[in-house]
């Protein structure tokens, strides 16, 4: 692999009155974590290009995507579909090859899958003849193949009741209905403790109830386990309930994590509640003001002036942005104020 260079960013902070009042920030965003060393994961120079059918100019997918995630910390990625969220994420796996760049987790580069690594797709991807409990006793003796019978056992049902299973998990996936399915993927995914916890938007196909409760589950497994997850979403709303930072990609192709946006809302976080939080929709408004306006605004670089941000941003590196920090005025592009929806 290529020399992969921490490339670290100005430590100048951005005046927010030049940035504007939608889209001020701080600082970049580096590939140095706390204390100066480097965060648990670092993606460094990612690019994913795919050559055109007339053999010129090549189909850039993302570009220079530099990034640091903390052990411990919940990252939610959202962008419109096409800007190669899911692609970073299998790279991420190890089930994608970068056109150049790479990652490096735990100080190793990530070439290859890996029980380090566990992913959890939209599709479930449950072995349609096992049971649920052997679903996840499946994962779990391949993480400890030294364990015995009952260790497994007794390991896998944990997980299965903490998503509300413990009454079902002889069951088939033929006899779960979607959500089940979902959970008992999403407890096998806990069960093996990876040190990264993929998840590729895991509830797009559920429906708002459904979703609503796996969400409440999650985030009770992820404050028990603390583990380190990034995560697709096309939800706003769900971003902010179980994110520690949200990333933000322009449209692609051509895309680029533009910002890291703070989600600055204590914890423990209720779903019912969250939206009482004095600050939940000064953050919400600028995530739809960026995923509305800015990110086409900035997508393939632009025909239009950029800002400072969009002028960081294009140098691979997201602006870091804390929306509580910023002034309350958020516009849409014609100048109108963007009023919260309630």
């Amino acid at each position: 692999m290529a020399e992969m260079t921490a490339k670290v960013a100005s430590k100048e902070s951005v005046d927010p009155s030049k940035i504007g009042a939608d889209a001020g920030a701080g600082n970049t965003t580096e590939t140095i974590g706390k204390g100066g060393s480097k965060p648990f994961v670092s993606i460094e120079g990612l690019c994913k290009h795919y050559p055109s059918p007339d053999k010129e100019e090549e189909l850039v997918v993302f570009d220079h995507v530099n990034l640091g995630i903390e052990k411990g910390e919940f990252v939610c990625i959202i962008g419109h579909s096409g800007c190669g969220k899911s692609t970073i994420l299998n790279i991420m796996a190890g089930l994608d090859e970068p056109s150049s760049g790479g990652i490096v987790m735990d100080g190793k580069e990530v070439s290859g899958p890996s029980l380090d690594r566990g992913v959890v797709f939209q599709n479930y991807s449950l072995l349609p003849w096992l049971s649920a409990l052997q679903n996840v006793n499946f994962g779990v003796r391949s993480r400890w193949p030294g364990w015995s019978k009952v260790e497994v056992e007794a390991h896998s049902k944990r997980y299965l009741e903490m998503v509300g299973l413990g009454d079902t998990m002889q069951r088939k996936p033929s006899q779960l209905s979607g959500g089940m399915r979902q959970r008992v993927s999403i407890a096998r995914a806990f069960a093996t403790q990876p040190k990264l916890l993929l998840l590729d938007e895991p509830f797009g196909a559920l429906d708002a109830l459904t979703r609503g409760v796996i969400q409440d589950e999650l985030i009770k497994i992820w404050s028990e386990d603390q583990q380190t997850v990034f995560m697709i979403t096309h939800d706003v709303d769900e971003a902010i309930l179980l994110a520690d930072r949200v990333l933000l990609m322009t449209n692609g192709p051509d895309a680029r994590v533009a910002e890291s946006v703070r989600i600055n809302i204590p914890r423990p976080r209720e779903r019912a509640r969250i939206i009482e939080y004095p600050g939940f929709y000064k953050i919400r408004n600028h995530l739809v003001n960026f995923l509305v306006t800015r990110s086409a605004q900035m997508a393939g670089g632009g025909s239009e002036e950029p800002t400072a941000s969009e002028r960081l941003a294009r140098g691979g590196y997201p602006v870091d942005v804390d929306p509580l920090a910023l002034a309350p005025v958020q516009k849409h592009a014609d100048g109108s104020l963007l009023k919260s929806v309630r």
